[in-house]
């Protein structure tokens, strides 16, 4: 049982003779729920809860309690272990690896929720205090989503249901917006249309990690999304995300929620509204109770601090309106493209595999890696189109697209007269496709230089064979620049296939 003084049981007492609950006695005063039950059923039992009667005096007390000024404390089970405990806590050890080792090792036998209080007890922590930070108006909103339950949209399905809330800082004048979703479409609306409720933009918009705003945390830099961060530029405000697991960052608008929830939607019966009339209601709410209520900080109605200052010193709203742009999340396939509304958009083939972000403008579309923009593209018309950048697929893979008929008889030209010859000889067969080989034939040019697949292409077009194993065969045994066989015609050849020493040497059998 927690030590309690006898001042401390006056006073439960006194709150339970004015009705107060179990709930918020624990709630103001700290004292355990169960502590707070045991002194009113004493109090029933001695009558002490009768109004008529005067509030019992520390003496009456200590007659029925006893002459302490407390109650004992039970002895806690880790206690045997104290020097082990400590020690363990002096070496920084966790609290978890303490109580295995005191099962292990010394045999306890109890929670580890007691080693837990008791370690607290031996090294108990200096409460953290806080700065209150106090904003000019107009200089900075707090905003923040917030589940509220489930509403009917327009097809009369029950779905979840979400409120953005977006609350200046100096007047706590509040937006309030009821969703089905936090996409970065629906993000990126909310603001435009709280912006447009005030009548126009603050200096500073304080925000949570949420997914739409922020990629990634990475120490104190934040990674904001793109879309979040045209729409910062495109209105003129600075982002300022908080630190993850810091909600007290930006109490304002988390009371506000908090405020949302327990006044307006306790009031309300959501299963039976469809969203545009909850929106309806709220933003009724927000001028007719929320709005006029003497605030709890301020002392003043959110409303007149708002009209009478605050809005003067908001920036003007931008003259252009914000292209609004949709936002997916899509996996970049094996075919180095990315599907986005039944449209196909390429990208590196060294992400394959990988989950892309994909931001759709009005004409462009942008397609991002983790911050990182990896591709453009104009927005496609129609579904099933494709927008292909042939470097976004792999050298070896892209050579097919690249290198046409038309083009394959161009690179030959580049090499020579002959080897031109030899590509438009295979080019032309009408039997077979020779295209696979004609680049193989191209290739060797990297391997030997120009003058030396110039020189094997008019030999292997002498003997009347431009394929490319021949144009190699001659290449690998450094015939390219032997004297020609004037008296050997196409024909001996083909039958033959001598270049100018017995093809038995350089050919393996079958092959003559």
């Amino acid at each position: 049982m927690e030590r309690i003084h006898m001042n401390d049981i006056q006073e439960i007492i006194y709150r339970l003779r004015k009705g107060e609950s179990v709930e918020a006695i624990h709630r103001d005063t700290g004292h355990a729920k169960k502590t707070i039950r045991k002194y009113r059923r004493l109090a029933e039992k001695h009558g002490f809860l009768d109004e008529d009667r005067l509030l019992p005096t520390v003496k009456e007390l200590a007659e029925v309690l006893g002459p302490v000024t407390h109650l004992a404390q039970c002895v806690s089970t880790v206690e045997p272990y104290k020097e082990v405990v400590q020690e363990y806590l002096d070496r920084g050890v966790a609290k978890t690896v303490i109580w295995r080792k005191l099962c292990d090792e010394h045999g306890y036998t109890g929670s580890y929720s007691s080693v837990k209080r008791y370690a607290q007890r031996l090294q108990p922590h200096d409460p953290e205090a806080y700065c209150r930070v106090e904003t000019e108006p107009g200089q900075e909103v707090q905003v923040d989503f917030g589940y509220v339950g489930m509403c009917r949209d327009a097809n009369g399905k029950l779905r979840k249901v979400w409120v953005f809330v977006m609350t200046l800082s100096w007047s706590r004048h509040m937006y309030i917006e009821f969703v089905f979703d936090q996409k970065m479409e629906t993000w990126l609306t909310c603001h435009e249309n709280a912006f447009r409720w005030f009548g126009g933009v603050p200096q500073r918009v304080v925000i949570d990690n949420l997914k739409a705003a922020v990629l990634k945390r990475e120490l104190q830099d934040p990674v904001l999304s793109v879309p979040y961060r045209k729409l910062a530029r495109h209105y003129g405000f600075v982002v300022s995300a908080n630190r993850p697991r810091t909600p007290r960052h930006k109490g304002k608008v988390e009371s506000g929620v908090k405020y949302v929830k327990g006044n307006f939607i306790a009031g309300e019966e959501l299963e039976s509204l469809d969203l545009a009339r909850l929106n309806e209601k709220g933003r009724e709410w927000v001028l007719q109770v929320a709005g006029v209520r003497d605030h709890g900080t301020t002392h003043e109605e959110p409303l007149t601090r708002y009209h009478n200052v605050e809005r003067a010193t908001l920036n003007p709203l931008p003259a252009q309106p914000f292209e609004l742009i949709k936002a997916y999340r899509a996996t970049l396939h094996h075919d180095c493209h990315v599907v986005v509304d039944g449209r196909y958009y390429s990208a590196p083939h060294t992400l394959i595999g990988k989950k892309l972000d994909v931001y759709v403008g009005r004409r462009i579309v942008e397609i991002y890696h983790q911050a990182a923009l990896v591709a453009t593209h104009l927005v496609l018309e129609k579904k099933g189109e494709r927008s292909t950048r042939l470097g976004h697929y792999p050298p070896h893979k892209r050579e097919w697209l690249e290198k046409t008929p038309q083009r394959c008889r161009e690179l030959a030209g580049e090499v020579g007269p002959w080897c031109g010859k030899a590509v438009a000889q295979l080019l032309s067969d009408r039997v077979q496709d020779r295209l696979p080989s004609v680049h193989s034939l191209l290739h060797l040019k990297e391997k030997v230089g120009t003058e030396r697949l110039e020189a094997a292409c008019e030999r292997a077009l002498h003997y009347g064979d431009p394929r490319y194993v021949r144009v190699k065969g001659i290449l690998s045994a450094g015939l390219e620049n032997e004297p020609l066989d004037e008296e050997t015609t196409a024909t001996q050849q083909q039958k033959s296939y001598r270049y100018a020493r017995p093809a038995a040497s350089y050919f393996p059998l079958g092959v003559r």
